[in-house]
């Protein structure tokens, strides 16, 4: 029998169908085939491919925009949004615009052509971490930008282009609708309970269990109850926090194990499946009104999404804003929990 699942954050219906269910071994995906090392502009030794640097972490020193670097943060080649210029907010007849003015910045997350990062070392991960960290707290400072999203679009499934690890961050000169929707359902559970919405999922998940793939003393890592996609997890922070920026060192390697475990089940139970990494952060406070999200900071807290794209999106989930997925989350979370206690 079908089940409808409804999402307790942002009230969105999931239609879960068991009679569609796919087993985890037809899930399983084939990897993106290598780009040549000629045409790879993130190899090292290939630093005047790219954009000038942002950033770089180099153990051993070595001047900026050559080799040695571990982790580099470069402006993408192709920006969605430009970081020059001036928002000039107008009317257009009926309609309103604005100039498209952000940042669009590409983390390499490795100087090695091949390597995914759930098979870095813990402290490569974490670098990579501290990277995100490091560009956020510096946009901050723009008053022009509102809202930083960190993704990551693994395999062409989720938007690669190319298979060397990267991680990619848009600065935006407003707040997405995905995000105030999640915003206005945390500041609308808190005034009326009392409660913060998500330390209530936390421990409703970690008091059940049924759902929870994995946890260390920072994070917890859960297939949601209303899980869109086959295999999807939510990594949480234990603690109450709205800012991943604000996150301190030790919070960031706890988060990196979490990453490391998460995605290395996927790649283990679903052979590297393509997928996205989304990190949903506060919004800088920047309203003129000052009455804006003023519960924040106790109300919201920063979490990942990561969503395997073993299934597509099509003319129902675009018509409606359902999702049918063919995969309890319980039975996802026993797949995956088993693969990160043997991977």
């Amino acid at each position: 029998m079908p089940e409808l699942r409804k999402d307790p954050v942002v009230g969105r219906w999931i239609v879960f169908s068991p009679e569609r269910q796919i087993r985890p071994e037809r899930y399983r995906c084939e990897e993106m085939p290598p780009t040549k090392p000629e045409e790879d502009p993130f190899l090292e030794g290939h630093e005047a491919y790219t954009p000038p640097e942002l950033y770089a972490i180099r153990p051993h020193g070595g001047a900026a925009n050559g080799p040695g670097w571990q982790v580099r943060v470069v402006p993408n080649r192709f920006p969605a949004l430009r970081v020059e210029g001036e928002l000039e907010k107008e009317a257009f007849g009926f309609y309103d615009r604005m100039n498209g003015v952000g940042a669009h910045e590409v983390i390499v997350e490795t100087p090695h052509p091949q390597l995914p990062l759930e098979k870095q070392s813990l402290p490569g991960v974490t670098r990579v971490l501290e990277a995100c960290r490091s560009r956020v707290q510096d946009l901050s400072k723009d008053l022009r930008m509102h809202y930083i999203l960190i993704f990551k679009n693994q395999g062409a499934k989720a938007g690669a282009t190319m298979p060397h690890a990267h991680t990619q961050l848009i600065a935006l000169p407003v707040t997405p609708i995905v995000v105030k929707e999640k915003l206005c359902a945390a500041r609308a559970y808190y005034l009326e309970k009392d409660r913060n919405l998500f330390e209530d999922i936390l421990k409703a998940e970690r008091k059940s269990g049924d759902r929870l793939v994995f946890e260390n003393d920072g994070f917890t890592v859960f297939c949601p109850f209303a899980s869109r996609f086959p295999f999807e997890t939510c990594v949480m922070p234990r603690r109450q926090q709205a800012d991943f920026h604000a996150s301190s060192d030790a919070d960031l390697v706890h988060l990196a194990e979490a990453l490391q475990k998460t995605l290395g089940a996927y790649a283990s139970a679903l052979n590297h499946p393509d997928y996205n990494l989304i990190l949903h952060t506060a919004p800088f406070r920047r309203s003129r009104r000052p009455d804006s999200w003023t519960t924040l900071d106790a109300d919201f807290r920063w979490h990942i999404e990561i969503l395997p794209r073993l299934t597509g999106v099509a003319g129902f989930e675009f018509g409606t804003g359902f999702y049918i997925n063919p995969t309890l989350p319980e039975e996802a979370t026993s797949v995956l929990r088993e693969a990160t206690l043997h991977g």
